[in-house]
């Protein structure tokens, strides 16, 4: 079985360039019905958007990709003692000690704070362009592969969903088949009697009357309906074990799914009893899980 993606996922990765210079390189996906992507980089780098743009194509199939380049420059400081006047301050103190008979040694730590013995200087990392431009290219496979890692989960989750989906409009249709007879019965008793209440005063044998009554009952069975669904089941479940990029696919199944269910509900609207209730719920209950599982299915690549 190949892996099912979603087309839901978000990655991020740190990476450096040159001294003093760091990035953040961020994917975020979201469902679409192509690959679109879109880039938000610093506006000096306007070849980087065309070589990102060809690797992702060949690493990604569907979604919409928001691809995000943050530049970090790391500050540094430099100390820088002037010796010179750190001389002449202790030359100073020694002769003033000596000409007033002092004994003692200057503090280091006093003059290191007289102003102008040390500076510092704060500077801003740097690094050309082209080096960046590189690193984050370097980056890119694991980062696309860090994204997929997280849509295949995804798609993993939605899959065992789906399944769980599929089982249960096997359970409605098992259920509608169960009740289909006592209703096919019902229709016709239903049509006959108001066939033979129109035909009043006509001519008709009660035999035609009964041909015609199980011609329009059988117009109002819904076996084909519920073949035909348990088909489409069967076919759903199996593209799921197959795995692989099955969005598309999937969607249109659902599609011929809503299509059957409607169908079966058009055909059971006018008749009564309680079985004809119930295939009504349960044509109701398909529907909602349809629309359950095509909500599911549009974040599947």
């Amino acid at each position: 079985m190949s892996a099912v993606y979603s087309m839901t996922g978000f990655a991020s990765l740190r990476g450096s360039a040159g001294d003093g210079l760091a990035f953040t390189l961020t994917m975020k996906s979201v469902n679409h019905r192509f690959l679109d992507l879109s880039f938000r980089l610093p506006s000096y780098f306007d070849g980087l958007e065309m070589q990102l743009r060809r690797l992702l194509k060949e690493s990604l199939r569907r979604g919409h990709v928001d691809v995000t380049l943050q530049i970090e420059r790391r500050a540094h400081t430099e100390v820088q003692l002037n010796s010179d006047l750190l001389s002449a301050y202790v030359k100073a103190f020694r002769e003033g000690a000596e000409e007033h008979g002092i004994v003692s040694e200057p503090d280091l730590s006093a003059m290191l704070r007289i102003p102008g013995v040390m500076s510092a200087e704060t500077g801003v990392g740097g690094g050309d362009s082209s080096e960046l431009e590189g690193s984050v290219v370097a980056l890119v496979p694991l980062l696309v592969e860090k994204l997929n890692e997280v849509r295949r989960q995804e798609g993993e989750s939605l899959v065992g969903e789906l399944r769980a989906s599929m089982l249960r409009l096997r359970a409605f249709s098992a259920e509608m088949g169960g009740l289909r007879n006592g209703v096919r019965e019902a229709q016709f008793e239903r049509l006959r009697a108001r066939l033979t209440e129109l035909t009043q005063g006509v001519v008709v044998s009660e035999e035609r009357v009964l041909t015609e009554a199980a011609a329009l009952a059988e117009k109002s069975d819904i076996e084909e309906e519920i073949v035909r669904l348990r088909t489409h089941v069967d076919r759903f479940v199996t593209l799921l074990d197959e795995g692989g990029e099955l969005g598309k696919r999937l969607d249109f199944l659902l599609q011929e799914l809503n299509r059957e269910a409607n169908t079966m509900l058009s055909k059971t609207s006018g008749a009564t009893g309680e079985n004809s209730l119930r295939i009504t719920e349960l044509g109701l209950e398909m529907k909602a899980e349809i629309e359950k599982a095509r909500e599911q299915v549009q974040n599947l690549e």
